[in-house]
């Protein structure tokens, strides 16, 4: 399969080294001092994976002929950016899978090229930049979960899905791939806003800080049910897999806060006072951690 990965930070670099490692032809985008390194030295990921290749990256997506595939791994504040670019990676059926922590991207890029050509996903694994061409896995399930917009199952999809499975890479299909977005907005989210508020791990938070963030948690979930989804038992499923995750891990949006970065702040803890203003649901804990690390970062 030919495939672009559009964004080598954590998420592009390691779910695209393995795919390239398969066997698949995988073209990287990346920019500044992280392309060099690339370019200079090849894609290097270590922690839980080892795998050092060269790999072909360039930094301007337009440049790349269409693909069957496009993995969109650029963070939420990066997408003004690069989607002027996206037109020419189509073709008629190929498919852009978002990986960006939110709800709110797969709209956006749809908005652009059309609904046919977007794939609702949900990424699960802890992965950083450790340094320029340097991407260090964490842990964690190391899942791509996507679906098409309406939730019907396509050769297509299958057909993807057989890719990742070569590559190692677990993706089971989902009747509604709209629910698991909005599970993952209700860990990740969350888990980010109050570790940099805080400034600890999932550790401390599923234990000291427990209550909070099962409350935040909450809020996701009466702004997602307003909005149609079904998240009955979703607060509860959620609190388990942070008990399962490793008690170190932090998210990005945790460590650029950390870093005096905004990151992902307004996209991800912003979006959700949004999507609950819109409906009309009270978020009182995301809008005081909201304006609290709005304020840390002035």
């Amino acid at each position: 399969m030919r495939i672009a990965v559009i964004g080598t930070g954590a998420l592009g670099g390691y779910f695209g080294g393995l795919l390239a490692r398969a066997g698949h032809e995988v073209v990287f985008t990346a920019r500044g001092e992280h392309l060099r390194a690339l370019q200079r030295d090849g894609l290097r990921i270590t922690g839980e994976t080892d795998l050092v290749m060269p790999i072909e990256v360039t930094d301007d997506a337009a440049t790349i002929d269409p693909v069957d595939l496009v993995l969109l791994a650029v963070k939420a504040t990066q997408l003004d950016e690069v989607l002027p670019s996206l037109g020419a990676l189509m073709a008629d059926n190929t498919a852009l899978i978002t990986l960006q922590n939110g709800i709110e991207a797969p709209t956006r890029v749809a908005d652009v090229l059309g609904r046919h050509h977007v794939m609702p996903g949900i990424v699960r694994v802890y992965a950083r930049i450790a340094a320029p061409g340097v991407i260090e896995h964490m842990g964690g399930p190391g899942s791509i979960t996507f679906g098409e917009w309406d939730n019907v199952h396509t050769q297509r999809s299958i057909r993807i899905r057989e890719a990742f499975q070569s590559a190692g890479i677990h993706s089971e299909p989902q009747d509604d791939i709209w629910q698991d977005l909005w599970q993952k907005v209700m860990f990740v989210v969350p888990t980010g806003m109050i570790g940099a508020l805080a400034g600890v791990p999932l550790g401390v938070q599923r234990t000291e800080l427990r209550a909070g963030l099962q409350a935040a948690m909450t809020e996701v979930a009466a702004v997602g049910t307003a909005h149609g989804i079904d998240l009955a038992q979703a607060v509860e499923h959620t609190m388990a897999f942070a008990d399962r995750m490793p008690a170190e891990a932090t998210t990005s949006m945790h460590r650029d806060l950390d870093e005096g970065r905004p990151g992902e702040l307004d996209p991800l803890v912003g979006g959700i006072r949004r999507l609950g203003a819109a409906v009309g649901v009270p978020t009182p804990v995301f809008d005081l951690v909201h304006q609290v690390l709005q304020h840390r970062l002035a």
